[in-house]
């Protein structure tokens, strides 16, 4: 699908600001919205808005159909009436700059607990009515899942697979016990989830008042730890214990020598097939529900996946596998119709992952910080070598910012050597005509300047941030996703200069 000439900003919502630790889906998201509208954006890039679990990566979620309870607005439940402002003047202060998981976690779970208390004297029909039309629904998927994170509770958070036997295996019978037994935390997921889509949609709403269309994304695989793999181990490659018998990742490659061991469960492609790929299908329409664009990622997967012995302990040892290639995709064109999808073909791609792209018109992406070093690929990722249907970022979530990337060292959580490092500085600097003190805006204006119909730059390229502003270093579990966005560093200069470079290269219309 060709996608018109837009531009627009990623920003994840843990990133947003606000009084309550970490970002979420009231006044500060639609303050953001406003921000977009006056630089001339269309675009809100996020990063997938699951549940997440240890590490707090939103790659690893316990529901791919599921939203983050942690994302419901404090000021819209008083607003609504589902708490009162005095059980806001005593939450905690927290730092503005990055998001300290651990105790926002509890203090916003504190809070969505006293809502759901006062849920049944509190709410009022209308909302009552709505929660009841929600869970009917979504009782596909929200039956499942409001179990199994009932069950992760009184379990102490503990994987699934560790559980007791009848409860890993879904005896019938245990099942139903704990749906006897766990029946008021099992309501609370329903409601915890019930707000996150009713606040979520009301967001959506506002953003396509003003004009913004959200990209949302999603990961090629889940969690094994999930709502999905334990809910339906036939779709995977899990045993009768819950263990995975082989597993998801990446060989070597420029984040890390070892490869990168995911650990995610990996799908039998025969049985998604012989239910003409229903599962897949149900994920896709979920999430087209609450985005008007998708990014997958990992595309390179459906061509052909990276296949890890469960039991192993970097990913060096893996053997590619071919994966659904085009029959996934005409299955959900079957369900779907056409879906307006962005192929995430960064890495190890070849020929036959950029056929199956193109034959269904799928954009794909370009990184501008991999088009100057000495990978044999680097020349493809220059704007000079740009179809019109394919989207360019100045960086991902998972490089350094722009201006870190730029004045960073051999070793700084990449595989570049120092003859490396000084050789692609050299390189971008003579292809500019710059002299580097602004290379941000240098690489904002060669996107915005491309044939890319889309262009994409992190929020932390807009403001210059270095490295401490860094999102995600890939194949590390701490001190990721907390950077957060201070609005005072977006100053009416920087705005009015993304509106000017945005109208220059016809990326604003109407």
């Amino acid at each position: 699908m060709n996608f018109p000439r837009e531009s627009g900003i990623l920003l994840h919502i843990t990133s947003l600001p606000g009084r309550y630790g970490m970002g979420d889906l009231g006044p500060s998201a639609r303050q953001f919205v406003d921000t977009l509208v006056d630089m001339g954006q269309h675009l809100w890039q996020i990063l997938p808005h699951g549940l997440t679990g240890y590490g707090d990566s939103p790659y690893q979620s316990f529901s791919t159909f599921a939203g983050n309870p942690l994302f419901i607005s404090p000021e819209l439940l008083v607003e609504d009436g589902l708490l009162k402002q005095s059980h806001l003047d005593s939450f905690p202060q927290f730092p503005d700059d990055f998001v300290d998981y651990g105790p926002v976690i509890e203090a916003r779970t504190a809070l969505l607990r006293t809502v759901c208390r006062r849920f049944e004297r509190n709410s009022s029909p209308a909302q009552k009515q709505a929660f009841s039309e929600f869970c009917e629904l979504n009782k596909s998927w929200l039956e499942d899942f409001s179990l199994f994170m009932a069950l992760k509770e009184a379990h102490n958070l503990e994987p699934w697979h560790t559980w007791e036997p009848e409860l890993v295996r879904r005896d019938p019978n245990a099942l139903a016990a704990a749906r006897r037994q766990y029946r008021t935390a099992i309501r609370n997921a329903k409601i915890q989830q019930w707000i996150f889509d009713d606040q979520w949609r009301r967001l959506r709403v506002y953003c396509h008042d003003r004009g913004i269309k959200i990209i949302g994304d999603i990961p090629i695989f889940v969690a094994h730890d999930s709502a999905d793999a334990w809910a339906n181990p036939e779709l995977f490659y899990i045993d009768e214990h819950g263990k995975c018998t082989i597993v998801a990742g990446v060989p070597p490659d420029y984040f890390s020598a070892t490869g990168q061991l995911w650990g995610n469960p990996l799908y039998r492609w025969d049985v998604h097939k012989a239910q003409d790929y229903a599962w897949w299908a149900a994920r896709l329409r979920k999430i087209f529900e609450m985005v008007d664009i998708v990014r997958i990622d990992h595309f390179r997967g459906f061509a052909g996946y990276w296949e890890i012995p469960g039991d192993a302990e970097t990913a060096i040892n893996g053997r590619w596998v071919p994966g659904p290639g085009a029959d996934l995709f005409h299955a959900l064109k079957r369900h779907l119709g056409e879906a307006p999808i962005i192929a995430e073909d960064l890495g190890v791609i070849t020929p036959d992952v950029d056929a199956l792209r193109d034959q269904f018109n799928f954009p794909g992406m370009r990184v501008l910080q991999f088009a100057f070093g000495n990978d044999a690929k680097a020349s493809e990722y220059r704007p000079e070598s740009y179809p019109p249907n394919c989207v360019v970022y100045t960086g991902t979530h998972d490089n350094d910012t722009t201006v870190g990337w730029f004045r960073s060292e051999p070793g700084e959580a990449s595989t570049r050597s120092r003859e490396e490092v000084d050789a692609e500085r050299q390189a971008i600097l003579r292809y500019l005509g710059s002299d580097g003190h602004e290379i941000h805006w240098d690489l904002i204006a060669l996107a915005l300047r491309s044939n890319a119909n889309t262009a994409v730059f992190p929020m932390q390229d807009l403001l210059g941030l270095g490295t401490e502003a860094r999102m995600n270093i890939p194949g590390t579990k701490s001190n990721n996703w907390r950077w957060r966005f201070q609005p005072a560093l977006l100053t009416p200069e920087i705005k009015q200069r993304l509106r000017q470079l945005s109208e220059s290269t016809n990326r604003i219309h109407a």
